[in-house]
């Protein structure tokens, strides 16, 4: 159960998220660059519950380190698949919460979500002595923000059956519901010290990140937050679009709308779509020229219902610019 894109678009670009996936790259190459000296590397700046109850090495490591620890674990990572997907599941749920929250609180409440997700790593393994690194705590309290603010939004999933995949779309709260519920049932059956996976992390950072959303949204917009909102508004719709298409049982041809914004409208744009009809949930690419205009139609030959003689119908998309 992989998600691809959530259908609910943002109305700015994402800065804070996307200066965090560029954070925790480059951390990850500092990693990289450790050679044999990354254990001790992940051990020194990684998050490590005994070293926190035990005196020999609260004293070894000192207090300003042993709070850096805190912050610093969730910008390092295992591995390449644990980067990547950890960043990718930032980059699909993090804009719709940055854009609610603003720049500058959803920085704050990232970085809080980090360190909650933290403190109920330590409760639960207080003697280990095996270093959690990872942004996943961090991530889930994105997640746990995005299941309390858009539950009836969909998430494009893609269910990779053998080498078939397969896209279908799912209501973002089955989607995050499932997710926290099989962390929650592998943190519950586990013993404590005998996973590699923080799953209580995990548990705490959503349930954290759906506790703080009501603090951080009662706190009030700033000038220089609604500044930053309206520097970073985006001039395009979302380059992935999910479109319903349909017509009479009669019509071999499928009918839909694809959105664009009114600068894409003039410059043209690309988009990839997304077109569910029976078993095919393929994606496709769609150029619009530039010029194209509210309520004029793009054609995608070949991609329609097929008809008793064999043939196939097209897909016609009708334009609808933003504001029109």
């Amino acid at each position: 159960m992989i998600p691809i894109r959530d259908t609910n678009p943002s109305g700015t670009v994402p800065v804070v998220t996307y200066s965090l996936i560029c954070v925790n790259i480059f951390f990850f190459l500092v990693q990289m660059s450790q050679g044999s000296n990354l254990p001790r590397f992940d051990y020194v700046y990684g998050l490590v519950p005994a070293r926190y109850f035990t005196w020999e090495a609260y004293s070894y490591f000192g207090y300003l380190h042993q709070l850096l620890s805190f912050f610093s674990y969730m910008f390092l990572h295992g591995g390449f698949f644990h980067l990547l997907g950890n960043m990718w599941v930032l980059y699909v749920f993090g804009d719709n919460v940055e854009d609610r929250l603003g720049p500058y609180r959803y920085l704050a409440f990232y970085l809080l979500c980090g360190l909650a997700s933290g403190l109920i790593h330590l409760i639960f393994n207080f003697r280990a002595n095996i270093p959690v690194i990872g942004a996943s705590g961090a991530i889930a309290g994105i997640m746990g923000a995005y299941f309390i603010l858009y539950p009836s939004a969909k998430v494009l999933t893609l269910f990779p059956v053998i080498i078939i995949p397969f896209f279908f779309e799912i209501p973002a709260f089955v989607f995050l519901g499932l997710w926290f519920l099989i962390q929650f049932f592998n943190a519950a059956m586990t013993p404590a010290y005998a996973s590699g996976v923080a799953w209580w992390a995990h548990v705490g950072g959503f349930a954290f990140g759906a506790v703080f959303l009501k603090f951080f949204g009662k706190i009030p917009d700033t000038g220089i937050s609604r500044m930053t909102k309206q520097m970073t508004a985006r001039r395009g719709t979302p380059r992935l679009q999910v479109i319903h298409a349909g017509g009479p049982p009669d019509d071999r041809n499928l009918y839909g709308n694809i959105e664009i914004s009114s600068y894409e409208s003039l410059r043209g744009a690309t988009k990839i779509v997304n077109i569910p009809w029976g078993f095919q949930k393929r994606l496709y690419k769609v150029s619009v020229p530039p010029g194209t205009g509210d309520g004029n139609t793009l054609r995608l030959s070949g991609l329609g219902k097929i008809s008793p003689d064999g043939g196939r119908g097209d897909v016609l998309l009708t334009v609808k610019v933003n504001g029109n």
